[in-house]
């Protein structure tokens, strides 16, 4: 019988299968993936619960994968515009080379950036 998964990595299964659903999942950002075996491997992969992992590679992936969603790194936060912090967005004009980031408001840096408000 498989373990239960935390409340975390079923947030994370559900996030990626929806990114699948809406053809947004790509392998490392190469292909798009087009086969639901393939999305599911990734899936539980991105969530740390693959039974082809120890568990402190699981704990890695799990981690891994949570910083990049809260940095609002995914395919789905792209599409949506959504979850993009002031870190991300800093991090983003300081690769831009922008003049008087440090001193800007997150909706100012969505501004200099070109982005949509969310």
């Amino acid at each position: 019988m498989a373990p239960q998964q935390s409340k975390e990595q079923k947030e994370t299964v559900s996030r990626v299968m929806h990114e699948f659903k809406h053809g947004e999942l790509t392998m490392r950002g190469g292909p798009r993936v087009k086969n639901p075996k393939q999305a599911i491997a990734i899936a539980l992969h991105e969530a740390g619960a693959t039974n082809q992992e120890s568990p402190a590679e699981n704990k890695r992936n799990l981690r891994r994968t949570k910083a990049k969603e809260k940095e609002g790194q995914t395919a789905q936060a792209r599409t949506e515009g959504t979850g993009t912090t002031k870190s991300a967005l800093y991090a983003e004009a300081k690769r831009r080379n922008i003049p008087g980031r440090s001193r800007m408001s997150r909706s100012a840096l969505e501004r200099a950036l070109g982005h949509r408000a969310a």
